[in-house]
């Protein structure tokens, strides 16, 4: 909606043989033109293979694939069906839960409390309670140089400390550029 407002005059381009190679480019590639100057075409056979590919488009389609069903030929429930249709309800989001038999206890082994310690380091809110003592490294050049660089990759002060630039002359290519941006922008 924004996009064309304070467009004003704009500076003319000379018409380069790069710049006709692009609108020729944006000739094809629009969805517009794409289909002017088409011509009659040839009539190609409907052999086999375009009849079969043809049902099988019908099949797939989302719209017919129940049309002309039929009557079924039922099939006997087998122990491997009863299976699969009970690890059908296990996987269920809303079923996985219901009918939940009693449990049998599993003694607190040695590998359990380590797994749960770790469960515990791991998580996000518990991972800084109690801590000890830590040893003191000395700050190397190293680390200061590391400190440096995440300082500069920090999204909260990548701008503090600019500067002054070096401005530069606002040329025709520089302001079309801009225009495009402003085109561009999502705003």
């Amino acid at each position: 909606v924004l996009y064309k407002e304070d467009l004003g005059t704009g500076i003319p381009t000379p018409v380069t043989p790069e710049i006709e190679r692009v609108k020729r480019n944006q000739e094809h590639i629009s969805s517009v033109l794409y289909k002017e100057g088409l011509g009659t075409g040839i009539p190609t056979p409907v052999t086999p293979e375009m009849e079969r590919v043809k049902r099988n488009q019908e099949h797939i389609s989302s719209v017919m694939y129940k049309e002309g069903l039929g009557i079924g030929t039922p099939v006997p429930v087998t122990p491997e069906m009863e299976r699969v249709k009970r690890n059908q309800e296990n996987f269920s989001s809303v079923l996985y839960r219901e009918e939940l038999g009693r449990a049998t206890p599993t003694p607190v082994t040695p590998e359990i409390e380590r797994v749960k310690r770790n469960q515990e380091n791991f998580s996000s809110v518990l991972y800084r309670e109690e801590l000890g003592r830590a040893t003191p490294t000395p700050v190397t050049p190293e680390i200061e140089r590391v400190k440096r660089n995440q300082e500069i990759f920090s999204s909260v002060l990548y701008k503090e400390d600019v500067g002054t630039g070096t401005p530069i002359p606002v040329t025709p290519e520089l302001e079309r550029a801009k225009r495009n941006q402003e085109h561009i922008s999502s705003v």
